[in-house]
């Protein structure tokens, strides 16, 4: 994993899949709570008028001086769990963030942080 000091130096980069098919540009990243490590980033996605930040797992993600390369494909990341561009995830939106990706998730305790 990468080092959590350089989240702000990530947004607005590009995020793509394993590809090169962009997803978005970066917006923020959800941090594990319990590890303070990058777990999910928050994607903008979607056209002018639409847009939504779509949640898109960081592990095993590369950054580069342009773009972050993420381990999961663009469609997979399509159907994904996604809120208003100034919105916030909500602790009961959680389960359906790691169920999308099939990860496991332990409920009771708020999971995510946003950087």
């Amino acid at each position: 994993m990468f080092p959590a000091e350089n989240i702000r130096d990530w947004r607005t980069l590009n995020v793509v899949d394993p590809d090169g098919s962009k997803i978005g540009t970066l917006e923020s990243v959800y941090v594990d709570t319990t590890t303070d490590q990058p777990f999910f980033a928050a994607v903008v996605t979607g056209f002018i008028g639409r847009r939504q930040l779509t949640f898109v797992p960081l592990t095993g993600a590369t950054v580069a001086p342009d773009h972050i390369r993420v381990t999961v494909s663009k469609d997979l990341t399509k159907n994904a769990p996604s809120i208003d561009t100034d919105g916030e995830l909500t602790v009961e939106q959680e389960p359906d963030v790691f169920a999308h990706y099939s990860m496991p998730y332990t409920g009771g305790v708020r999971r995510l942080a946003r950087r």
